[in-house]
């Protein structure tokens, strides 16, 4: 078992290996591809958001927003 393990491990490891490499040939590869992935992601938000009820109550999602915010803010401050 532990065998198969370092196997997957040592394959992912040569997989990042080619795209490290690539990444170095492209430059602007590495940053455009962050942009798309946080793009879609607040995209995505705002899709799951768009299909919620909150669509139709402003107030109440701003308000659960910044409660979101103050409350992980509140989480860091702990750590």
């Amino acid at each position: 078992m532990k065998e198969k393990f370092e196997k997957g491990i040592d394959e992912l490891k040569r997989g990042r290996e080619i795209i490290d490499q690539d990444i170095k040939k492209i430059p602007l590869l590495a940053p455009l591809m962050v942009a798309f992935g946080l793009v879609a992601t607040l995209y995505g938000f705002e899709k799951v958001i768009d299909q919620t009820f909150l669509v139709n109550e402003p107030w109440l999602l701003l308000g659960s927003g910044v409660f979101v915010l103050l409350l992980t803010g509140a989480f860091y401050d702990k750590l």
